[in-house]
């Protein structure tokens, strides 16, 4: 990694600071990463030639799941990979630098919430636990092992010791944050009626299978509606980024100031935007995946929002094949 970008990234505060640094990662990374200089030239792009955000390529997604994306001579201290459907090619993340990703993620909770040390947060993701190669799962336990509280924990299921735990520490005058999946949590919330005031609730997406998909707002509804709460925040990450975007309700997502999100039309990839009001693919540049690829195209369809907030709206249907034949054409 070139010396003194990790300070330039996380030092961001204004937009041209932000399109002076993705610039720059762009054509580091059109030197030092073959399989994205590859990806680029078979477009015809040629780097020297690209001055402004909006002229960039986004890589598809789906080649984190072909190729050992990595940017540099560096080797992968871990793997992050993706939960993947059955008969499906699982996504993998090479990471080089770890504390890269510890930075990012810390950096991003702190600009959104505040310090690990002053919550007590318990996770609830059952299917990910016993899985060591989850970024979700590595991203929580991170934020624990961070100064959260000593009684921060992983549970598998929703209780009605959980809930008595919850009450015991927003009744200490300490925060709360419960994150979970979205299938786990409308489990615990439908079993368990509760009135958890002061609790943060994020949710990360995905019924993975486990039960019928809902859109975000039915669930989000019967999470307040059973729970007690006031709103719903969410998360929005992946397997093939090092930062992740936050909701403090409503479902519409703010990112850190290192990470931006586009939208690109859905007949013609090459073509994106960043102007409120737009819908199309979500393309997102991550300057903390300088050791990867900070350009990314992905399969989930979102909307853009004034104040630099997006929606997500939805996935590609059959986002792998169409990812990739689109951007090849």
């Amino acid at each position: 990694m070139k010396a003194g970008f990790p300070g330039k990234i996380f030092g961001i505060k204004y937009p041209v600071e932000f399109q002076e640094a993705a610039l720059e990662i762009f054509h580091y990374q059109t030197v030092n990463n073959k399989i994205y200089d590859q990806f680029i030239r078979s477009l015809g792009v040629r780097p020297e030639k690209v001055f402004r955000l909006d002229e960039i390529p986004f890589m598809p997604i789906e080649f984190f799941r072909y190729h050992e994306v990595i940017t540099g001579e560096g080797k992968a201290e871990t793997v992050f990979e993706s939960t993947g459907t059955t008969g499906v090619k699982r996504s993998r993340h090479y990471i080089t630098d770890l504390a890269l990703y510890d930075r990012s993620l810390l950096e991003g909770f702190r600009y959104f919430y505040g310090d690990p040390e002053q919550y007590f947060i318990v996770a609830l993701l059952p299917s990910y636990i016993d899985r060591p190669s989850s970024s979700l799962v590595y991203m929580v336990r991170k934020l624990i092992d961070s100064g959260a509280d000593r009684r921060s924990c992983f549970v598998q299921e929703g209780s009605r010791k959980l809930i008595n735990l919850i009450r015991k520490v927003l009744s200490e005058g300490r925060k709360a944050m419960l994150i979970g999946v979205s299938f786990a949590l409308l489990d615990f919330a439908e079993k368990h009626k509760a009135n958890l005031k002061g609790l943060i609730v994020v949710e990360t997406g995905g019924m993975k299978g486990r039960r019928k998909e809902i859109t975000r707002e039915e669930l989000h509804s019967v999470l307040i509606g059973r729970l007690g709460i006031e709103t719903v925040h969410s998360e929005y990450g992946m397997t093939e980024l090092l930062s992740q975007a936050w909701s403090q309700g409503g479902g519409l997502f703010s990112c850190p100031p290192w990470m931006q999100v586009m939208v690109r039309e859905i007949n013609d990839p090459l073509a994106v935007s960043s102007l409120p009001g737009k819908s199309g693919g979500i393309n997102i540049i991550d300057l903390a995946n300088i050791n990867s690829c900070s350009f990314i195209a992905t399969g989930d369809l979102g909307r853009l929002h004034e104040g630099d907030r997006f929606e997500v709206l939805g996935r590609f249907d059959h986002s792998e094949i169409r990812g990739c034949n689109l951007m090849a054409e």
